[in-house]
């Protein structure tokens, strides 16, 4: 398969997709014992530019079980903390130094802005990638006194971390190469191995982050990839006994799931899910801040984001200077394919998501929703126009649901004691913000707001050192921050009489 499209894309790229299909298990690109493949798309047309393993059960068992062997030989989590950082490090400057390649194929199989992929994909992911690469030499325990009987002996105890095992990564499509390296690299940092399973849409970047590491220093068998869909691969995983952590981001349905499996197997895990994020808009803020604010939180990659604005809470005084900023703004947008670097509207996923996204504002137009669409699109690939949806109902689904596009529900409420309740009737608790000028206010605000992260003035901006996961249905967990590498270690305590 190849690329076909008006764009430029490097050799390297070329090369890529027209690879054979291929897994990657024990240090190389191996044949899958199966002949089932995926096609792999160009959401901005339509047309197939690669094919992907469809892995089989009995592949997953290969992939795991190299990874197992590797963590009992102790090839990679008996090596010098000091030397798993070097490698990481390594890792990193790879990635960097491969960038375009790693953003070209982002945008193809994604559909992205080339821009996006280079900032985040690239850019994003390998100040993470040095971030974690650093807590590699920082893993530690705590010594305790005891109260424990006198006599002849004395006490001490302590505890220590170590690495938990085989950890299976599972990660979305909407930030492949990103989201990945959330999973892999504190697994890697702590000593432990990894299967990583990206989504059976966006499975090349994957294959190329594995055989990068490789070339860094990483051992065979301690990074492996399998490809293919949820229901078998992605279960055979999940249920597989020599895993020992998984870590989860995507939907809330498919992570109950896993977290069910985990429970039942005492697999640790961790499950960051969707979220259908407010934004509280008081009258006193200053719309010069909150309308660019609102454009990057709600359409920021198509709104496929889990911390994407999608309720917009205005106090009224505000609202129809808002309703009017905001409109001009998605009406100017531009129109392309992620590889136009100038395109603001990018296509959707998948032509699946396309028409998810769409049958949430069929619904709305059926119940008589206003609707404000944007920038017109075009018909061939998988693109949605951006879209305001004023005063929508609470029976909408698109409401009360995660849609996971450039959809924006704008309602008007009579002060900020209405914002805070309206935006805390949900089931989901990810993110919110918040916008004022008032420091009071924003500092009384805050800890009514039930979401794991509450920005102020600014909306999904994340950082390496800045904990990040769910309220209630929207996840078990944190990633980020200096504890991270904690959910992929065991703790064990030490007690020696002497």
């Amino acid at each position: 398969m190849a690329y076909d499209g008006p764009f430029t894309i490097e050799p390297k790229v070329s090369e890529f997709l027209s690879l054979d299909p291929a897994i990657f298990i024990d240090g190389d690109r191996v044949a899958s014992e199966g002949s089932a493949t995926l096609p792999v798309y160009d959401p901005s047309s339509g047309r197939v530019i690669a094919d992907a393993v469809d892995a089989t059960a009995g592949d997953v068992d290969r992939a795991v079980r190299s990874a197992d062997a590797a963590f009992r030989d102790g090839r990679w989590r008996h090596m010098r903390p000091a030397d798993r950082e070097r490698i990481l490090l390594k890792f990193a400057d790879l990635v960097l130094e491969k960038g375009e390649t790693f953003a070209q194929l982002e945008t193809l199989e994604q559909g992205k802005s080339i821009a996006i992929s280079r900032m985040f994909e690239v850019g994003a992911s390998s100040e993470w990638m040095r971030y974690v690469a650093g807590l590699s030499t920082k893993i530690s325990g705590r010594t305790f006194d005891t109260s424990l009987p006198g006599g002849p002996q004395h006490w001490t105890t302590y505890t220590r971390r170590e690495a938990i095992g085989v950890v299976a990564g599972i990660a979305p499509w909407n930030f492949p190469i990103l989201i990945a390296l959330w999973k892999v690299m504190p697994a890697l940092a702590t000593g432990c191995s990894v299967v990583l399973k990206p989504s059976e849409v966006t499975p090349l970047t994957a294959l190329l982050l594995a055989q990068t590491a490789i070339e860094a220093g990483v051992p065979a068998g301690v990074f492996n990839v399998v490809t293919g869909g949820g229901a078998v691969a992605g279960v055979a995983l999940t249920n597989h006994p020599l895993i020992a952590k998984i870590s989860f981001t995507g939907s809330t349905a498919t992570g109950k799931a896993i977290g069910q499996t985990a429970i039942s197997n005492m697999t640790r895990v961790t499950l960051e899910l969707g979220g259908k994020n407010p934004a509280i808009v008081l009258k006193d803020a200053d719309l010069a801040t909150v309308i660019p604010g609102l454009m990057a939180g709600g359409f920021l990659n198509g709104g496929q984001v889990c911390a994407a604005a999608s309720r917009v809470y205005v106090e009224a005084p505000l609202y129809d200077d808002l309703v009017g900023a905001l409109t001009a703004a998605i009406n100017g947008m531009t129109v392309g394919a992620g590889l136009d670097p100038a395109a603001q509207v990018n296509p959707l996923v998948s032509a699946a998501h396309q028409a998810k996204v769409l049958s949430y504002l069929d619904d709305a137009k059926a119940q008589g929703a206003n609707i404000v669409s944007g920038a017109a699109v075009p018909e061939e690939g998988y693109f949605i126009q951006p879209t305001l949806v004023l005063e929508p109902g609470d029976n909408l689904k698109l409401t009360r649901e995660e849609v996971f596009g450039p959809v924006l529900g704008i309602t008007k409420v009579a002060d900020a004691e209405e914002a805070v309740a309206r935006a805390n009737d949900s089931s989901l608790g990810l993110g919110a913000s918040l916008w004022t000028r008032d420091l009071g206010s924003a500092m009384t605000l805050i800890s009514r707001i039930e979401a794991g992260t509450v920005w102020v003035n600014s909306h999904v901006y994340i950082d390496p050192n800045m904990p990040f996961g769910g309220f209630k249905q929207s996840g078990i967990g944190r990633d980020f921050g200096i504890d991270w590498l904690d959910a992929y270690t065991e703790l064990k305590s030490v007690c020696i009489a002497h």
